[in-house]
Order: structure tokens, then sequence, then C-alpha cells
């Protein structure tokens, strides 16, 4: 024993503080919660998530409050049952009663085929919005048709951040960045929409879904950022 009370005395000074030999990194899973001093996470908590399957849309109509001052939604492998749609988006200030809030937008796409033969980053004036209530497409294609295959490997993947939805002074920016396999096959998309909902009422619901037919299958995750 006398031994071992020496080793630990040696991992303290005269003030009684530990030194850092005298903490390892062992496993913190019984702490059940961390002082005030120490943050607890790295400001994004997940808040609650939806998978589909055959849904007609997904939406999220609780859980978006003064809480936090952004929201990320994450969109994984979210797949559609009807060929040549888009994946597409609308807001709600009336907890989800209509999704009609006005919005201006804008759209620009890089692509690039399987082949290497065909690539570019274009405008997409055919996707913007111009203080439209309509539902605002996240995937672009620049003509008549939507972007999204509905081949068994295909979907859409990637997030939208809706900021400060809670204000009632300012308006409410969003910015989304997806990517999917296009309906005609054999290149991809990478798509960027941003602007705003032109209302200082709240934002407490959103919703997801396909410009026509359902989403056959694929999980979106609501997360808050401090």
């Amino acid at each position: 024993m006398g031994s071992i009370a020496r080793a630990a005395a040696n991992l303290v000074t005269t003030s009684g503080v530990w030194l850092k030999g005298g903490v390892n990194n062992a496993s913190m899973d019984n702490i059940t919660a961390f002082p005030s001093g120490i943050p607890a996470s790295d400001g994004i908590t997940f808040i609650s998530s939806q998978t589909a399957s055959s849904s007609a849309s997904i939406s999220f109509t609780s859980g978006i409050t003064s809480t936090y001052k952004a929201y990320k939604f994450v969109f994984v492998n979210c797949h559609p049952q009807t060929d040549s749609v888009d994946f597409e988006f609308n807001l709600s200030t009336d907890s989800g009663s209509n999704y009609n809030v006005t919005k201006t937008t804008t759209a620009f796409q890089s692509y690039n085929t399987e082949s290497g033969a065909f690539y570019g980053l274009t405008y997409q004036g055919l996707d913007d919005l111009a203080q439209s209530t309509g539902f605002q497409t996240l995937t672009c294609n620049g003509d008549a048709n939507g972007s999204v295959s509905n081949a068994d490997d295909s979907g859409v993947s990637g997030s939208l951040i809706l900021f400060n939805p809670s204000s009632t002074t300012y308006v409410k920016h969003f910015i989304s960045i997806t990517d999917n396999m296009v309906w005609s096959g054999g290149y991809m998309t990478s798509n960027y929409i941003a602007g705003y909902g032109n209302t200082t009422s709240a934002i407490n619901a959103i919703r997801f879904r396909m410009s026509s037919g359902n989403i056959d299958a694929g999980t979106i995750y609501m997360y808050g950022i401090k």
C-alpha cells in the first residue's frame, strides 16, 4: 500500500490539484450530466426523424420552436415511386394546416455524366421562385421534366438549413444542398437552392414531398442548432 500511496501522491500538487498524468481516457458512460461550465454537445442536437414508406409526404409539425436559432434537415436516400419527379418542400405558419409561405429563391446546379463527356455549372431559372407560395424544388433539372430517377439504386440525399424560424422580426432564410441521379440516367447533379420565406410570422412546420407520386423510401432527420 505504501508504494500505491506514494504513486498517487506524486500525481497531486501541494495545492491538491490532480496532474494530467492522473487522468486517463476511461469510459464516461455512467455520467448523466455535465457541469454547467462544460458544453454537453457541439451545438447540434438530434430532435426527431421520420422514415417514408410509400408516403405522400413527410411533415414535421412539432419541435420547430424558439429553442434553437436554426434547424437542419438531413435527407438520406429519399426514393420516389414515380420516375422523373422533383423533391420539394414548403413552410407553414399555422402548425401544418397550410403550407403556403411566400418565397423568393435562387438555384444553380453542377452536373457530370458517368462517361465524363458532359459536365457543367448552370443557373437554373426554371427552378427558382419569385414571391410564390408554391412548393420549392430541392432538385434541379432545368426543363419541364423532374430531376429524380426512380431506378432501384437512385434517390435524393442532402440537407436543408432553416434559419431562426421563430423570429417575428425577420424573414426566414434557408439554404439547401442535395445530390441525385437524374431521371434519364447516366449522370448526377449537385443542387444548390437558397432563398427566404417572406414572412415575419413564426414558422412552426415544414413538409417534404415528391412533385408527383409518393416517397417510396428514405429517412429525414431534424436537428436543432444553437
